[in-house]
């Protein structure tokens, strides 16, 4: 469901990041609850959101300023 969104994503060992639009992503999220709620009896979910005006390519962006800052390339 996220793969096919569009939207873009990096997956993680302690759950997925997803970066959009604000509609779009809820969609996505609900989307992927809907389908859970199929097979699952119990459902547990953490949003966690990060809102900044005007910025776009974070998911990118935040590791890059982080390999600046460290002076070299880090696992991601």
């Amino acid at each position: 469901i996220i793969d096919n969104s569009g939207l873009d994503y990096k997956l993680n060992p302690m759950g997925t990041v997803i970066e959009g639009p604000w509609d779009e992503v809820l969609g996505v999220v609900r989307t992927c609850w809907e389908r859970m709620k199929q097979d699952c009896d119990r459902i547990s979910t953490v949003i966690k959101i990060d809102y900044r005006k005007g910025a776009t390519g974070r998911l990118a962006g935040k590791i890059e300023s982080i390999q600046k800052r460290l002076g070299g390339k880090i696992k991601s």
